[in-house]
């Protein structure tokens, strides 16, 4: 059959596709290219390595769960790898995010006795303590101030940062910064928006719904024409937030859309919340240690299996979890069991 060249750039034969994967495989090209690790061994083993290159990956749960530390967390490991990130963040300035970051890389490097956020953010905003550049005044802070900053410089040109507001950043600004981070690094960048329902849709629907449904269609296209991974933070409806109920795909707020788009759903829930009552109520010890631990669910994975619940110990006065998690023990339930 004779070759034939499509006008439209969306038409594709798959004799193409057949000699695009071969050309890949024998220039050397893996398939290892195309997975993003997390950095989270026990979510990256259950997702198949990690998130994957054309799909997009939800992140909800109540407010205070830590859905922003999580989602820079896995940023900042994927910076560390070596690849480029862009982070839209609506929820808080740069130098915020910064002072997050070199809270988690102190707490990995000193544990126990690394300055806590509070230390870190006072060092930045030079609240007390003696004059000097920056990295003195985070030596002055505590254990491993100054060596988190060496840290985070040596990944920083992979990360890049969009002050994003509600009020002008839509699908085109996140395009075009994706192309301008392209231009900038040659490489294309892993997409992070904290987060969705923020996204400005200009003379869209007056309906939320169908906003988010536009936004959230956007962010999947968006995925598959440049082949990265796009993360997006989204909020729970008000029934996702109700005491005595444990957040579910269904409690995304917004339309349908947002589950039948994505590729991936992660939630955060509350372990204490969410665990059965017969293990806080026969070990109490048991039942305070869980206050201190987030169950991760894959609610939905189209690439792997789903269903699967992963813990993980918070430590935010360091900016962080831990990242060594693992997969929940306790049996878990539906509604939540509150004990004084």
């Amino acid at each position: 059959m004779a070759d034939v060249e499509y006008a439209d750039y969306s038409l594709q034969s798959l004799t193409d596709v057949l000699d695009q994967a071969n050309t890949r495989l024998r220039g050397g090209a893996h398939a290892a290219a195309r997975i993003w690790p997390t950095g989270f061994e026990v979510l990256d083993r259950n997702l198949g390595g990690g998130f994957r290159s054309g799909e997009l990956i939800l992140l909800a749960g109540a407010q205070g769960l830590g859905k922003t530390t999580w989602a820079l967390q896995a940023a900042r490991n994927i910076a560390l790898s070596g690849r480029s990130v862009l982070f839209f963040t609506f929820e808080h300035d740069p130098q915020t995010m910064l002072i997050r970051l070199v809270s988690l890389e102190a707490g990995l490097v000193a544990g126990s006795q690394a300055p806590t956020i509070a230390h870190i953010r006072a060092a930045f905003e030079a609240v007390g303590g003696p004059a000097g550049s920056l990295a003195d005044r985070l030596d002055d802070a505590g254990t491993g101030g100054a060596k988190a900053l060496e840290i985070v410089e040596s990944y920083a040109d992979h990360m890049v940062l969009h002050r994003s507001t509600g009020s002008r950043t839509t699908l085109e600004t996140i395009t075009d910064a994706v192309e301008e981070v392209r231009h900038q690094t040659g490489q294309l960048p892993v997409v992070f928006v904290d987060y969705l329902q923020k996204v400005k849709v200009p003379n869209g629907p007056s309906a939320d719904d169908d906003r988010v449904t536009m936004v959230v269609e956007g962010l999947k296209d968006l995925a598959l024409d440049i082949d990265v991974p796009v993360v997006a933070i989204v909020a729970a409806d008000k029934a996702g937030l109700e005491s005595g109920k444990r957040m579910r795909v269904n409690n995304l707020r917004g339309s349908s859309a947002l589950a039948y788009e994505a590729d991936t759903v992660l939630i955060l829930n509350n372990k204490f919340d969410v665990v059965a009552r017969h293990h806080l109520v026969y070990n109490l010890g048991s039942a305070e240690r869980f206050k201190h631990w987030v169950v991760l669910s894959i609610e939905k994975n189209r690439s792997g299996k789903d269903g699967i619940d992963l813990e993980f110990q918070k430590r935010f006065e360091l900016g962080r979890f831990e990242p060594e998690g693992q997969v929940v023990a306790e049996k878990l339930v539906d509604e939540r069991i509150f004990v004084e």
